[in-house]
């Protein structure tokens, strides 16, 4: 009797439970579901996707790559070379700041030389000269680079050089990022519960197009099955990455429609090359790359959403290599290289970290901690919440890491130099702690030179050496894979992998 009581019970509540969900979601607020919690509304304190999705509702850049990555006018209107590494800027007027503040020039000086200051994203903004910066009038700006940098248009639609107000931070103190955070974006940011959601509402006062609604909440869903269920019960308008394993549910549900696109991005195991462990050893490295089999974690794991990789960066990006061939899996071989490396029956033990967040990476890292056992690696597997995760593996804890990394600038500079420049390390991006001295003088040429074609000379090789000392095991290309409820209109992606959600609206 108490069993059967007990499951009526349940009864009851999965049918209210959906019943709940079918109502949906409030009509005026769009919710949408990431797999991760931000770190820090503070940009230039962090470069995590799972902040920057966020913060692109929040704040503006100068210039703004549409989903297309051409370069459009965002705060400032126009720009121009003025030779001497220096362009001048002409900012738009009637512009004011979520706390009322007006925008003028004083806040891009500021906020670029805040930036300059940041370990975080020095690869994103070192080559700016702050000595360089000249405020011409209220609406008119010069700013200049140490020297010739091709990219550098392109580094200033990156969201970690969006404009700060120097009051709002100020004010803030030590809270700055996480109970308050203000830009000249479409929306304002309201609140932040973490672990849970945070809260932007529309900025009434804002200069151009105002936000189709008047709400966007962002919840922290980190089971990939929660995240499907509340999005085919109508609890969530937009899911962010959906797991491969639930693309098929998504497209056979006729009240969703499933959004895939290309993506600049790279999945890699990363190899801490600091410790003292075997893998400061070459053949360690490569034994470790024939002994994974990376078609078989696509085919099985990610269910063929992205490509093998040869490199570490992708197809997409400017520069790629495309001579380069894959690891091959092969585990005879990768027992010879440990026995020739001085190993000859494994018999040592690696520490690996993986973010929870991602099921995905998680299986991986389970398929990696097998596959390593079959030549006689231990693997100690660690799963860590994304914060603690980026905080570890900055630190050098772990021996291995499994990331990602989006070269959102589209050029192989930002897909380079902040991850295996001897300067890169840790913060920028270089959790892999390498050095080689060619590599750093080679990504110095590619981001002085503007030669197109040197360019890609130089980055060619950065890339062969990479892949002949194995600082990473390349694993493969990502993709945008997002479900819509069909009452959602004007989502779309973006290939860096942070959406602007002002165009959005739903049909109730």
């Amino acid at each position: 009797m108490k069993k059967k009581l007990l499951s009526m019970i349940g009864l009851l509540l999965l049918v209210v439970l959906v019943a709940c969900g079918k109502k949906g979601t409030d009509p005026d607020t769009l919710v949408v579901a990431s797999g991760a919690d931000p770190v820090t509304f503070d940009i230039q304190k962090t470069n995590d996707q799972a902040t920057t999705r966020i913060a692109r509702q929040i704040y503006e850049t100068l210039i703004k790559q549409n989903d297309d990555l051409t370069l459009v006018p965002a705060l400032a209107l126009s720009w121009e070379d003025v030779g001497d590494n220096t362009y001048e800027f002409k900012l738009r007027q009637n512009v004011t700041f979520h706390n009322g503040e007006k925008f003028t020039a004083k806040d891009v000086e500021w906020t670029l030389k805040r930036a300059s200051e940041s370990s975080h994203i020095a690869h994103i903004v070192g080559t700016i000269d702050p000595e360089k910066i000249e405020i011409v009038d209220d609406y008119t700006i010069k700013i200049g680079t140490k020297g010739p940098f091709g990219p550098f248009l392109t580094h200033l639609a990156h969201p970690a050089t969006a404009i700060l107000n120097e009051k709002a931070v100020t004010d803030g103190g030590a809270d700055y990022g996480t109970k308050s955070a203000v830009g000249t974006g479409p929306f304002k940011f309201v609140s932040w519960v973490s672990g849970d959601k945070v809260t932007l509402e529309r900025y009434e006062d804002y200069h151009s197009e105002k936000a189709k609604m008047a709400k966007i909440e962002f919840r922290t869903i980190t089971d990939a099955s929660v995240k499907l269920i509340e999005l085919e019960t109508g609890g969530i308008d937009i899911a962010y990455d959906i797991s491969p394993s639930d693309i098929t549910k998504v497209e056979e549900n006729d009240s969703l429609t499933l959004v895939k696109t290309a993506n600049l991005g790279a999945e890699y195991l990363g190899l801490n090359l600091r410790n003292d462990t075997p893998l400061k050893n070459v053949g360690v490295r490569k034994a470790i790359a024939k002994a994974i089999d990376v078609g078989a974690i696509i085919r099985a794991i990610y269910l063929n959403v992205g490509e093998r990789m040869s490199g570490p960066i992708n197809e997409l990006v400017f520069g790629f290599n495309d001579e380069l061939t894959p690891y091959d899996y092969n585990l005879e071989e990768a027992k010879t290289l440990l026995a020739e490396a001085g190993f000859p029956n494994g018999g040592f033990s690696l520490k690996l970290y993986v973010g929870s967040n991602s099921t995905e990476r998680v299986r991986v890292a389970q398929v990696i901690e097998a596959e390593l056992k079959k030549i006689g690696i231990t693997v100690i597997l660690t799963q860590l919440e994304w914060g603690s995760f980026l905080s570890a593996t900055e630190k050098g804890d772990a021996d291995m890491y499994l990331l990602g990394w989006t070269t959102v600038t589209t050029d192989a500079d930002y897909g380079l130099y902040p991850l295996f420049h001897s300067e890169s390390t840790p913060s920028a991006g270089n959790r892999s702690f390498y050095s080689n001295e060619r590599v750093d003088e080679l990504l110095e040429l590619g981001r002085t030179t503007s030669d197109p074609a040197l360019r890609l000379t130089y980055y060619k090789e950065v890339q062969t050496i990479i892949h002949d000392e194995l600082p990473w095991v390349f694993l493969q290309t990502r993709e945008n894979v997002s479900g819509v409820r069909n009452n959602v209109k004007g989502f779309s992606h973006h290939p860096t992998g942070s959406y602007f959600l002002d165009g959005v609206s739903k049909e109730n």
